[in-house]
């Protein structure tokens, strides 16, 4: 479809006609606009892009002030706040029924933020967090919550259309002329940091960012997205080699943010199918280098033995590497950071010999604990690097990530630890993939299949989740409607004649839909506490999961859900039934 910038930015009302027919239309217009860009000649210079045009990013709505009845209590007594002390203040109160506001270190860190932003008068009177209520406030804020969710059909509506509008206007760009949708094009609001697990920031005050902070990107002949009104952006640039919009530097943890193309687009398709490709690569040299780091376990250089250990790790649990963190980022560990107190070694431990019990914080703050049965000289060459160690000393103290990545490219172009783990996820789910599925079976049959295939990955890498809230209330329902689909074939059980070929028919649907809600219940109670998701959108190469669908006839959107199959729209095109990683 040809560009026309009136048409992009500018949305020409539409003509009426039925829900039906619209949608049809809406389909053949997304089929017809849709990026081939994967038959597309590959560009080696660097250049991610030649012309780009957006609109920028949409900042967070100004600050309202709460009604005048609506109080801050000091010590007691309401208490009148400054505009930027209000603010901050409801900050905590949207906050006030949440495990954080139980935390030390949450309070802590933002009643010294909280008295930054209050004028000297209240800097002289608000002296302890103690003495503080945001108790009205709160109320306030989940009434506001209530009446949201009450709001009538046509009140919805409105809302939903003005969103869309947004959407339109900021959450496209036009990229070498074609349309392709923004990520997050939405700045996020000021509020207070959480961090994950128990970060020493929780709860320091996000502060608005404001058009000063944005760089903006965009291609040089194009029209520079226009700023608030009386403001001006921190800079322009027109850098065709990156790939992001707009970026600026957060306060809290000093890290840069980005806005960036959507998972969809032709510029994340083309990193992922890169990824995956790199990882493929390693399948060709997986053998020379794992028979290179088992003969590194023997080398008089300590230095080598440990890297040797340490990518024995990285191979065979997808460990993350592991940066040093500073004092003020949470403790999390990866396998170049593994501490003495994160490994304990058992000559032998419930039947099984040389066994490695991990136990640390991993990414996001989650618990990684495994018993590992490791290989006899690993297990001698552990016990070697904790020799006259104690609590808080380093495991791999010849070794750190730089190191690690250095040696890694020596022994493959573009090879790190993430390209190993990438690696084994996806050759986990293609293995077990063939072990479990039985092509005679029926679809719910192979769905329970490629669910335990992608169990074994999700645990291989660690995607842990606490059980879901709605986990019990979910089983008890589903319990029920298996009770009562029980009790249905009995009854047509008892009423069934060998000449009724319609009771035949109707018993014989009954027994199916009771055989798809027990697998249901099956598959819900093995995945309540693991996260499928993670692994599938940056793990898994989707191709796998594209061929698989194609050759035991199931429809792939019982396996990708709309934004994954948008997100992947390049492996279902690019990969037959006989595709193989």
């Amino acid at each position: 479809m040809p560009y026309n910038r009136k048409n992009f930015f500018c949305q020409e009302p539409e003509p009426a006609v039925s829900p039906g027919k619209r949608q049809k239309a809406k389909a053949k217009v997304e089929e017809e606009e849709v990026w081939r860009w994967w038959e597309e000649e590959k560009r080696a210079d660097g250049v991610k892009w030649s012309t780009l045009e957006h609109k920028g990013p949409v900042f967070a709505p100004r600050y309202e002030r709460v009604p005048r009845n609506v109080r801050f209590y000091y010590d007691g007594k309401p208490l009148e706040l400054s505009e930027e002390t209000e603010e901050a203040a409801t900050f905590y109160a949207k906050m006030l029924n949440h495990d954080y506001c139980t935390k030390e270190v949450f309070n802590n860190n933002f009643f010294k933020d909280f008295r930054k932003s209050m004028t000297p008068r209240e800097r002289e009177i608000i002296k302890d967090f103690r003495k503080c209520n945001f108790q009205e406030m709160f109320n306030y804020f989940q009434a506001e919550s209530e009446k949201r969710k009450a709001a009538s059909k046509e009140e919805k509506l409105i809302k939903k259309n003005e969103n869309e509008a947004l959407m339109k206007e900021f959450g496209f760009c036009m990229i070498d002329g074609h349309k392709e949708k923004i990520g997050n094009f939405r700045l996020e609001p000021p509020g207070l940091f959480r961090g994950r697990g128990e970060h020493p920031k929780m709860g320091m005050i996000k502060r608005r960012i404001q058009a000063s902070d944005v760089s903006i990107n965009c291609g040089k002949d194009s029209k520079v997205p226009s700023p608030p009104p009386g403001s001006r952006w921190k800079e322009v640039r027109h850098d065709n080699t990156v790939t992001w919009l707009a970026s600026w530097i957060e306060n809290v943890q000093g890290q840069v943010k980005y806005i960036m193309l959507n998972p969809s687009s032709k510029l994340k398709g083309e990193k992922d199918h890169i990824k995956y490709e790199t990882a493929r690569r390693l399948d060709k040299v997986i053998d020379k280098i794992r028979a290179t780091y088992r003969d590194e376990w023997k080398s008089k250089e300590m230095r080598v033995r440990q890297r040797a250990v340490a990518l024995y790790f990285i191979d065979k649990l997808a460990l993350r590497a592991g940066n040093e963190k500073d004092e003020d980022q949470a403790d999390t560990v990866g396998c170049c950071s593994l501490r003495v107190e994160h490994v304990q070694l058992h000559k032998e431990l419930n039947g099984k010999e040389n066994v490695v019990v991990f136990d640390f914080p991993g990414k996001d703050s989650i618990r990684y604990y495994n018993e590992v049965e490791v290989e006899k000289r690993v297990f001698k060459n552990l016990e070697l690097f904790m020799e006259h160690k104690k609590e808080g000393d380093d495991l791999f103290d010849r070794l750190n990530t730089q190191v690690l990545n250095e040696h890694l490219k020596e022994l493959m172009e573009g090879l790190t630890a993430k390209v190993f783990r990438t690696y084994n996820a996806s050759k986990t789910l293609q293995s077990q993939l063939d072990l479990l599925t039985d092509p005679s079976a029926t679809v719910p049959e192979k769905l329970l299949a490629y669910n335990r295939a992608n169990r074994a990955v999700a645990i291989l890498c660690n995607h842990q989740r606490s059980v879901p809230k709605s986990h019990e209330k979910s089983m008890e329902n589903l319990k029920e409607k298996i009770k009562a689909k029980r009790e249905a074939i009995e009854k047509c059980e008892s009423e069934y004649h060998s000449r009724d070929e319609k009771k035949g028919k109707q018993l014989e649907r009954l027994r199916d839909q009771l055989k798809k809600l027990e697998l249901q219940e099956t598959d819900r109670d093995e995945n309540k506490t693991i996260a499928l998701g993670t692994s599938k959108l940056n793990y898994l190469d989707p191709r796998i999961s594209v061929a698989w669908c194609k050759k035991h006839d199931v429809p792939i959107e019982k396996i990708f859900n709309k934004t994954q199959r948008t997100k992947f729209l390049w492996a279902v095109h690019m990969a037959d039934e006989n595709y193989r990683f």
